[in-house]
């Protein structure tokens, strides 16, 4: 049998806030969306004062005031670094993983020959915690939609102690199924939910004996293979090496609405250094770049408005000159004053590998790299971002988000790095 394990991150983002601030240890813990919007993340203890996961701040702030809640600014420049970490140790300790997302984590256990895999589970949750200071869930399972299954209910259930191992306890299994509701099933959206609610199907279990033709019929082989799944067989393999992505993109919704075009110039200009620079991080060149830029869909009364356009490169590039210049082009191109601009956009396309497109006869000599591109990455990975740019734009202006609760980037800039005075 298939023996798969998902490592789950227990509130990721407040754990991340946490780690250098032993003044948050034991208050309830917020992080709150791009521009302070709504609720991302929440600790166990604001869970139980009621928090809604997706909260907009306005509607929590008397409760925030009440209950001394800590409201945090996302930091995604922190988490990322935390979670390269975690899923280092993660990667360490099995025979071969999947990184699914920030703070999830499959590992293959096949291979892995140990008295009690359960013990296992929870060496592992021990050597994470103290190696990274996050603690995390395992979840075991024959299929990956098993042990995600097995994984919200290690969560859930203190007897568990974090971990679930559904493998070497099939009996389990069934019962685990009756627990979770269907539209908790990996996979199962908002819109399959309801479909299913309404047709008399509310648990994992119910889902699991619908009928083949029945679930094909309605969801496609999609959903016939998370019936399949739940049954224990298995249709999702171990992605060890993740797709090349197509596309990238930076995008922001500003602080701010703003008219003034050196503004909105501004914004795009910082976005096209940033997806360049995730171009690069990748390996990757662009065939093609998009902008777009747009008012708000929700601000009643206001004129409205959604432009953008497109460029192809002569040959495919990270370069962010290039780049730049490019959407330096098209913003010029579309630009139209009279409106409250509140988000833009820098999308690269046609995504590749360097020297994977085929020179044509009559493409012009490209210069030498002169080297400028990987001295800014290197400077930057070295002492955070943001610290070499081109001067393409105002380091600030009113299109930068809202961040009124930012934590320092304690792990990715020197001037960050907390010190300890011995008293």
């Amino acid at each position: 049998m298939a023996t798969f394990a998902l490592v789950d991150c227990n509130n990721f983002y407040a754990s991340c806030e946490r780690l250098f601030q032993p003044r948050l240890r034991e208050r309830p813990v917020v992080v709150l969306s791009n521009n302070d919007g709504c609720v991302i993340a929440r600790s166990n203890e604001a869970k139980v004062l009621g928090v809604a996961m997706g909260a907009p701040m306005f509607k929590i702030r008397k409760l925030v005031e009440e209950h001394d809640i800590a409201v945090c600014s996302s930091n995604y420049a922190l988490y990322g670094d935390i979670s390269e970490r975690v899923m280092t140790v993660l990667g360490a300790s099995a025979p071969s993983h999947e990184i699914y997302s920030i703070d999830e984590c499959f590992l293959d256990l096949d291979r892995l020959a140990v008295p009690s895999l359960t013990e296992w589970c929870r060496v592992l949750r021990e050597r994470t915690r103290r190696w990274t200071g996050i603690p995390v869930s395992v979840g075991v399972g024959p299929t990956k939609t098993l042990a995600k299954l097995a994984n919200r209910l290690a969560k859930k259930s203190a007897k568990a102690g974090g971990v679930l191992d559904l493998v070497h306890h099939p009996a389990w299994i069934e019962a685990a199924l009756r627990k979770t509701p269907v539209g908790d099933v990996w996979g199962v959206g908002r819109r399959w939910t309801v479909m299913l609610e309404e047709r008399g199907i509310h648990t994992a279990h119910e889902f699991a004996n619908a009928p083949d033709g029945w679930v094909r019929q309605r969801m496609g082989v999609v959903g016939l293979r998370t019936v399949h799944e739940l049954r224990g067989f298995v249709c999702h393999a171990l992605e060890d090496q993740p797709s090349p992505k197509q596309t990238t993109c930076c995008s922001r919704t500003f602080g701010a609405a703003i008219r003034e075009k050196s503004q909105v110039h501004d914004a795009v200009m910082s976005f096209s250094e940033r997806v360049a620079e995730k171009v690069r991080h990748a390996g990757q060149v662009a065939g093609a770049v998009q902008l777009f830029i747009r008012t708000d869909p929700f601000a009643q009364g206001a004129p409205q408005k959604s432009l953008s356009g497109s460029a192809t490169f002569h040959r495919p590039t990270s370069d962010t000159r290039e780049i730049s210049a490019a959407v330096l082009r098209i913003f010029d191109r579309i630009w139209r004053a009279g409106y409250d601009w509140r988000k833009a956009g820098v999308l690269l396309l046609d995504l590749g590998m360097p020297g994977d497109s085929p020179a044509s006869l009559f493409d012009r000599i490209e210069a030498p790299d002169d080297g400028l591109m990987s001295a800014i990455d290197q400077i930057n990975a070295r002492y955070g971002r943001g610290t070499a740019r081109l001067g393409l734009a105002q380091k600030d202006g009113e299109w930068r988000m809202r961040r009124e609760n930012l934590s320092p980037s304690f792990t990715t800039r020197w001037t960050d790095i907390p010190s300890a005075r011995l008293t």
